[in-house]
């Protein structure tokens, strides 16, 4: 994977981190640029990257990525960032129909096993977003998401955090069936009749993130 970070403390300890977990860290970067250029020649299988990077410290991590994805389609994008931008999440997620992408507060990469889960779900072509972003947006977002139960808003919430349809089982402690009984019940309200395609969990959560 390429790493961009421009704190070099975070950076390294990050770098350390992943290797840690077996990860291979080829190239470990401080600024956009280096990141479009080694990310260009060497062709990771997945992009960890800041939001707010040198120069400007706006959404240059963001760009670079964005420009990466639209040269590499498939290519799996995690996003850290020390704040919610909803602008951020959604154009990141909206980018992403058909790869990994992963938007992560920095906070999370303290809690080191939630952090490399969501790296790998992300890798394997999940999309994953923090449950602090979700639950800020969906506290900002009454319609269309106001048509739906609480449970069902649990649900989307931790659809949007990449998990399957077992994975929400087990944590709601309820069968796959209701599960899937909710997840049809969101498609539906949310004007996204549930089909064969699995994209449309994203579109779920894309919804509520433009509504």
């Amino acid at each position: 994977m390429v790493l961009a970070e421009d704190s070099v403390l975070l950076r390294e300890g990050l770098t350390s981190l992943l290797r840690h977990f077996g990860h291979d860290v080829v190239a470990a970067v401080g600024d956009a640029d280096a990141l479009r250029h080694e990310a260009l020649a060497r062709q990771p299988d997945v992009v960890v990257t800041d939001v707010r990077m040198p120069p400007g410290f706006s959404d240059e991590g963001l760009r670079a990525a964005l420009s990466l994805r639209a040269d590499r389609p498939q290519l799996p994008i995690l996003v850290l960032s020390q704040y919610v931008e909803q602008t951020y999440a959604t154009e990141l997620i909206d980018a992403g129909r058909s790869a990994g992408t992963g938007y992560l507060l920095k906070d999370r990469v303290g809690e080191v096993a939630e952090f490399v889960d969501a790296l790998v779900r992300v890798a394997d072509g999940h999309t994953v977003i923090d449950p602090e972003v979700v639950r800020q947006l969906l506290d900002r977002r009454r319609d269309p998401v106001g048509r739906l139960t609480p449970r069902e808003r649990e649900v989307l919430g931790l659809v949007a955090e990449g998990r399957s349809n077992a994975a929400i089982a087990r944590r709601l402690v309820v069968t796959e069936a209701a599960v899937a009984k909710h997840i049809a019940g969101i498609l539906t309200k949310l004007d996204l009749p549930p089909d064969a395609d699995d994209h449309r969990r994203v579109l779920a959560v894309l919804a509520y993130l433009r509504a």
